[in-house]
């Protein structure tokens, strides 16, 4: 039981108190002439935490195996993420088979491309993606290699030719690197839309002659005939047909054509799973066909001599499928419709499984979580594999092709998110309260919130510490009241809340989190945590050899109470942080700015962003492993959005906005071509600069401020020349890691 300390001139006479929290200790003189709680501490060796996760190493034998337990990358990152012991989150590019020497330390990749160019770096600006291929390539010769077992160790009697959904990540290098990575195992795309069809035509041309590319989404005959076209063109093109009345389309483009398709279908299983990704599943799917619709297209087909054209049956189960168990459910179900077609006539060669094989975000392994899975890659090709075997030799028919479009499993690892934190709101330590304060405090306030303070008093002396919080927001709430009436001013409305937060944080009820803002847009970097409540992991990338201080959340840079990160995998809602300490205008301490990374978000984020309150998306980075020094080599570098461009988006035209704003600055400035010179410099900076926030000097992040552009002329971004840096342009990087890298216009 705590002590109980009731008068300052009799310190020395203790009572025990009930049901108060160790290390509180409360001094008042019968006149309520003074008050004084210390509080207590709260980390002495323990890291508050909401679950099991706490770790109660003392600060002095922190290591960064803790951090790595603490974040649970232990779990989530293999094969491609782990902790150094400089307490950097290092990648490993070529996943298990890593060697030690080419292993990538984050935190490195992040100073040489943030740094200013006079100091050898980019100078591009957070927030930040890099993007490893060498992690791409892996997983999708990892996929490849989990199938190829699969068909080997199970006698299966054809081959696994899978297929890359664009809609996950449409970036042009992303799509490119999977043609070229895929080629020798004849790895295709597929798209849902025309724009995404176009792409994948165009990158087809540089794909292995016998890739798929499967056409799935709502067609019009513009869609349908590119898509026939694409066959002419020699590029291995299925159209598969999703509402029934598509297949008229086909049939009549294809004889206008003159070119003869080959046709797929999906099938509505009614197989289905009860997560959230699952919606897309069951009989009342948004995409496919029914049985009855399936047996009406079929005798169309044939009606026109077309049922050979019949080829492909697709299906999908949904996404995140978190289980074997449901995954060889729904695919032997679909290799039964695929055994009935052929038994119907059609010319049966693959079955497309769709979607579906998940990602362990949390680590946890879970089969009852949307955001885990519990299988591992051999596992699911495995399954995938057995299903249709056993469903094929029963029917005695021959082994199909098996494809699968598994966009997520393939893309999530090799992109990392990184932004900074740029202040943070901590809660100090309220100060005690002296007799005089008090008492001044206590005789301005009306006679019914003394009578609570002299209430909280006898609390206090009772040791009813539920009694204390009772009174203390009664005061609270009554002050509030009184002061909307203007019967109390702000600073005695000030006092109250201290002593009221002093009474809570004595009492350890307060609130114990901070707000550590960061320099991102979380409904354009992270647009699926606003909209699904889709759990990413969430790190710092150094620091991770120090005991976390303090706990909080993540509230990005828009106007917006729902921009914030509140919830974390493990269950937990605030996340384990480093105190912040600014110097020289960064965050973080004398080394640089607090860099935190959302990982495993490589698919479907970019793509569904939008440019709420005009943020833009992120500066892009490509890292390639090497023998350098560092391991690594920036092989291109794409600085995020203007705020010019982001202007465009919403139709307003920036070279005008410039110029009406020169012109006013002549009209209020006249006769002063130094001041106007140099204030249309800094406004043409400030279009071209992204709208992020910048750290540092003031002189280095204000256009405004010791401008040394031209002054005596209008040098600005809209007309730029080699030497400046244009955002929204790419950068191609040598691979010298200790050359001045160039940074031009391209």
């Amino acid at each position: 039981m705590p002590a109980c300390i009731l008068d300052a001139s009799a310190a020395s006479t203790i009572v025990s108190g009930g049901g108060g929290p160790p290390g509180f200790a409360a001094a008042f003189s019968n006149n309520v002439d003074y008050l004084s709680l210390p509080l207590p501490d709260l980390f002495s060796g323990v890291l508050p935490s909401t679950n099991s996760t706490t770790i109660t190493t003392a600060a002095n034998e922190w290591s960064p195996s803790h951090s790595s337990s603490l974040y649970r990358i232990d779990r989530w990152g293999p094969p491609y993420f782990a902790v150094n012991a400089s307490g950097n989150i290092t990648v490993k590019p070529f996943g298990d088979a890593t060697l030690p020497h080419q292993e990538i330390d984050l935190l490195k990749v992040v100073k040489k491309v943030s740094d200013e160019k006079s100091n050898g770096g980019l100078g591009l600006q957070f927030p930040l993606i890099v993007r490893f291929p060498d992690v791409l390539k892996h997983r999708l010769e990892s996929l490849q290699c989990a199938f190829d077992f699969a068909v080997q160790s199970n006698g299966y009697g054809s081959h696994y030719q899978g297929v890359y959904p664009v809609k996950c990540n449409q970036d042009r290098f992303i799509v490119e690197d999977i043609v070229k990575f895929g080629s020798g195992f004849r790895f295709g795309l597929e798209a849902g839309s025309k724009p995404e069809l176009l792409l994948a035509m165009s990158c087809l041309c540089k794909g292995h002659p016998d890739a798929f590319l499967v056409c799935n989404g709502f067609k019009d005959a513009e869609y349908i005939a590119l898509a026939i076209i694409a066959r002419k063109l020699a590029i291995n093109t299925v159209i598969v047909l999703e509402q029934e009345e598509e297949v008229d389309l086909v049939i009549e483009l294809s004889r206008m054509l003159g070119i003869r398709p080959v046709i797929g279908l999906r099938a509505k299983l009614r197989t289905k799973h009860s997560g959230h990704f699952g919606s897309t599943s069951g009989e009342k799917g948004k995409f496919g066909l029914t049985t009855i619709q399936i047996l009406r297209v079929v005798r169309k087909l044939d009606a026109v001599g077309m049922l050979d054209c019949l080829q492909l049956l697709h299906f999908h189960i949904g996404s995140q499928i978190p289980s074997t168990t449901l995954l060889s459910d729904g695919v032997s179900e679909g290799a039964q419709v695929f055994c009935e077609l052929a038994r119907l006539g059609a010319c049966m060669r693959v079955i497309d499984i769709g979607g579906g094989l998940g990602i362990d975000y949390d680590g946890s392994k879970s089969t009852e979580s949307d955001i885990s899975v519990g299988y591992t890659l051999d596992e699911y090709a495995s399954a995938v594999v057995r299903a249709v075997q056993v469903v094929c030799d029963r029917k005695g028919m021959q082994h199909p092709v098996i494809c699968s479009e598994s966009g997520r499993a393939i893309v999530s690892h090799h992109s990392i998110l990184v932004f900074e934190a740029v202040s943070s709101t901590v809660k100090t330590a309220p100060a005690p309260i002296s007799s005089q304060e008090l008492n001044y405090l206590v005789e301005g306030l009306p006679e019914e919130a003394r009578g609570d303070v002299h209430s909280l008093s006898a609390s206090v002396t009772k040791g009813d510490f539920d009694a204390c919080l009772l009174y203390a927001d009664q005061l609270k709430q009554r002050c509030i009241e009184q002061f909307k009436d203007g019967c109390l001013g702000m600073e005695q409305l000030a006092a109250v809340d201290g002593l009221c937060e002093m009474v809570s944080s004595a009492l350890g009820v307060g609130d114990s989190v901070s707000i550590f803002h960061v320099n991102l847009s979380v409904f354009t970097s992270i647009p699926d945590f606003w909209g699904i409540g889709q759990l990413f992991p969430v790190t710092p990338i150094h620091k991770l050899e120090q005991r976390p201080g303090v706990r909080g959340i993540l509230s990005d840079l828009t106007c917006d109470s729902d921009g914030k990160i509140d919830k974390f995998i493990g269950g937990e809602s605030s996340l384990p942080l480093h105190e912040l300490r600014r110097e020289n205008g960064n965050c973080g301490g004398g080394d640089g700015g607090y860099y935190l990374g959302m990982f495993l978000g490589g698919a479907y984020e970019e793509a569904l962003g939008g440019v709420h309150n005009l943020f833009g998306g992120p500066s892009v980075v490509r890292v390639m492993q090497s023998d350098g020094p560092h391991s690594f080599a920036v092989t291109r570098a794409v600085p995020g959005p203007s705020s010019g461009d982001v202007l465009r988006v919403m139709q307003h035209e920036p070279e005008l906005m410039f110029e009406t704003l020169k012109h006013r600055a002549e009209e209020c400035l006249p006769d002063n071509e130094e001041d106007i010179a140099s204030l249309a410099n800094g406004l043409a900076r400030s279009f071209n600069n992204m709208p992020y926030l910048v750290a540092g000097p003031i002189s280095s992040s204000c256009g405004f401020i010791n401008n040394n552009n031209n002054v005596n002329g209008y040098h600005h971004p809209y007309f730029c020349g080699a030497e400046d840096s244009c955002n929204g342009n790419a950068v191609e990087v040598t691979n010298g890691e200790d050359e001045q890298w160039p940074y031009v216009c391209a």
